[in-house]
């Protein structure tokens, strides 16, 4: 099969075909004369694996590693694959039941206890963690994840990092460039170097995510429309004029 069928096949986008062959997650034995990808059936058995893993959140650098693995078992793979995606539709069955029973409470057809408003919810795993290790290494989330510990326990870290949004979206109509405005990003960088280790380009980098990414863009624009775009400009002039 050629990249486009698969792709229709598939329901994916034949950019994230190439992508997958650019990384060496996914790259076809055979092209044709005229330079097209083919597809076989030994390909396309490790697209299923590779779309099984994303879909329980994998990050395709690990993927990559466990696929390539000599000791990789695909049968053992498959019955894993299996035992989570029964584990998550009971978590999504108990969630449903949650809904229904909270419906039925708001009518005043039912009470509900404490422990009944919130069952099915489970917040054991962070997918922001996950990236964060795709991104950055194990070593680096473990020692925020420490940090970030230690901070707790001197002070309300969630309190501090809302109350600086705060101040900063107070001033986003403001020159990213101002002295107010470095001031205040100044404090954000050294807040995030409390937390982890953060280089001036990692820094930079940061401030863009939080523009690209919808989850990170919508969660700073809450405390202010245009929040992240006026961050991710003043952090480019911050980490460039140092």
């Amino acid at each position: 099969m050629q990249v486009k069928e698969v792709a229709d096949l598939v329901g994916i986008s034949i950019r994230t075909l190439h992508h997958y062959d650019a990384i060496g997650l996914l790259k076809p034995q055979h092209t044709t004369r005229a330079g097209y990808r083919i597809y076989t059936d030994s390909e396309l058995e490790r697209l299923q694996q590779i779309l099984f893993f994303k879909e329980l959140g994998f990050p395709l650098k690990n993927i990559k590693e466990i696929l390539d693995n000599p000791s990789f078992d695909q049968v053992e793979a498959l019955e894993k694959h299996r035992e989570r995606l029964l584990a998550k539709r009971r978590q999504i069955d108990t969630m449903l039941e949650t809904i229904q029973k909270t419906i039925r409470h708001t009518k005043g057809e039912l009470t509900m206890s404490n422990q009944e408003r919130f069952a099915g919810f489970d917040f054991s795993s962070n997918p922001y963690e996950q990236e964060a290790r795709e991104r950055w290494g194990d070593k680096a989330v473990d020692k925020a994840n420490a940090n970030i510990n230690e901070l707790n326990k001197r002070e309300n870290l969630e309190q501090t990092i809302n109350d600086l949004y705060h101040r900063l979206a107070a001033i986003r109509k403001e020159d990213p460039a101002s002295e107010i405005a470095q001031k205040r990003i100044g404090e954000w960088f050294h807040l995030l170097n409390e937390i982890g280790t953060y280089s001036l380009d990692a820094f930079k980098g940061l401030g863009q995510m939080y523009v690209e990414d919808d989850r990170f863009r919508k969660n700073i624009d809450q405390f202010g429309e245009g929040l992240a775009s006026f961050m991710r400009d003043a952090m480019v002039i911050y980490a460039d004029s140092k």
